[in-house]
């Protein structure tokens, strides 16, 4: 069967880091790129038997590509700090790669089920959450944006069935961690297309991705959890826009009247 590195890129991630690679001890190599964490991050890596570089944050994509480029096997599992691979997924991935031949996907999606506040939200368009981590090595890099990289492929993609688990959010407190980075984040690349910011952006995007979220795609049914996921869902929309529209203000405006 080909080898497989399990890639990780982190940075303060020590509540995580070791429970994410007990859940991929079966693969050849573990490897971890940290960008200069402040806490215990590196040092529980290297405990549990992960090759470790540390290295300066260059953003998102950029980290993967050097991690990617550093992995010395044929094939490329990349995992998040928080997320873990289920005994079933590591045994699908085994299967398909033993079998694999010359014409078939250089890379595979994987189903997510993520978890908030300790509980597997199945719904607000959470599940399957498919990503593409199971890549050849050669056959793929990330583009370069400030956030939600994605992962270009060149070639054929296919699709596993067995799940990632992501351990997301655990507490409310967890959300606004990250609150503030992503939405400032998302308001510098949609500055990219997007250079004026209207009352309707502030009102009606937020309405419509929580009718979406919770009603068309029936977050509802997730009780409380639901609701709150979808809210938090909502009120980044509005931050983001808000953001754009604090970035994109003329500096007369900016500075109020004399």
């Amino acid at each position: 069967m080909p080898a497989v590195t399990a890639l990780i890129i982190t940075k303060n991630e020590e509540i995580n880091i070791a429970d994410c690679l007990a859940s991929v001890r079966w693969t050849e190599e573990r490897l971890v790129i940290d960008a200069e964490s402040k806490d215990r991050t590196a040092e529980l890596a290297r405990a549990a038997g992960a090759d470790v570089v540390v290295r300066p944050w260059p953003g998102f994509g950029p980290q993967k590509n050097f991690g990617m480029e550093r992995a010395a096997s044929d094939w490329i599992l990349i995992v998040d700090a928080d997320e873990r691979v289920p005994g079933p997924l590591a045994e699908e991935i085994r299967s398909l790669l033993s079998r694999w031949t010359e014409g078939d996907p250089v890379a595979y999606e994987i189903p997510r089920m993520n978890f908030y506040y300790g509980a597997w939200i199945r719904h607000a368009g959470l599940y399957p959450d498919y990503q593409i981590r199971l890549v050849r090595k050669g056959t793929a890099a990330y583009n370069d944006v400030p956030v939600h990289e994605n992962l270009i492929v060149r070639g054929t993609i296919g699709k596993l069935v067995q799940p990632f688990e992501h351990q997301t959010e655990r507490r409310i407190d967890d959300h606004f961690r990250k609150f503030g980075l992503y939405t400032t984040l998302a308001a510098r690349e949609k500055g990219r297309t997007v250079s004026t910011v209207r009352r309707r952006d502030l009102l009606a995007r937020p309405l419509v991705v929580f009718l979406k979220t919770y009603l068309l795609k029936r977050g509802y049914r997730d009780g409380v959890r639901g609701l709150i996921v979808c809210l938090f869902a909502s009120m980044y929309t509005f931050v983001k826009y808000a953001k754009l529209w604090d970035a994109t203000r003329t500096p007369a405006a900016s500075r109020g009247p004399a």
